[in-house]
């Protein structure tokens, strides 16, 4: 049974930082490009990043490029977003999914999905 399960989450300040942590289970972790996603509230879920089976490159949106980071461990089965400088407009379910497809950057290619972790930055 494919599982990923998402924590880390939380309310912090504008400013702050968080480490969000995906673990998975059921698929060939290790061959599986790895994302990040979030939902705002009201609106539709966004792509925040992305990194490579391999963890060679990582990808970002441009609202996130230099505040966030990516990473994987293979051996443990993991994926990680540090997020840093967090804004309230950061405030979001975030999601972490696994494709073995090679847009990295579109929901569609995405074969599995989390449950979601809640982060709320307030100002």
């Amino acid at each position: 049974q494919v599982q990923l399960v998402e924590s880390g989450g939380g309310l912090v300040q504008a400013g702050d930082s968080l480490r969000l942590s995906c673990a998975a289970s059921g698929f060939s972790f290790s061959n599986y490009n790895m994302g990040w996603f979030r939902q705002p509230p009201g609106r539709e879920r966004e792509w925040v990043a992305a990194i490579t089976w391999s963890g060679t490159s990582s990808y970002f949106a441009n609202s996130v490029t230099g505040r966030f980071t990516i990473s994987r461990d293979n051996g443990e089965n993991t994926v990680s977003l540090q997020m840093n400088s967090l804004k309230p407009e950061d405030t979001a379910v975030y999601y972490c999914a696994a494709t073995y497809g090679s847009q990295l950057d579109n929901f569609d290619e995405y074969n599995y999905w989390g449950q979601g972790t809640q982060v709320t930055v307030s100002s």
